[in-house]
């Protein structure tokens, strides 16, 4: 059952890494650039990095562009 858990959590974590790397975000904090790397963050959850900026910021602070 643990294995099954933990399977499932590295896929989920996978499907989002594919989503969101090269994707146009913009932060809430007015920041905006494209998706660099996702981590997965024992306290935080799913953070992101976005080129040409420092730091790494949790997916809930994005909104992706609209194209």
């Amino acid at each position: 059952m643990v294995n099954r858990r933990a399977s499932k959590i590295l896929n989920e974590y996978g499907a989002a890494r594919a989503e969101l790397i090269g994707k146009t975000v913009v932060l809430t904090n007015g920041k905006a650039g494209r998706v660099e790397n996702v981590w997965l963050d024992e306290l935080h959850g799913l953070r992101i990095s976005i080129e040409g900026h420092d730091g790494k910021w949790p997916v809930s602070t994005i909104k992706l562009a609209e194209s």
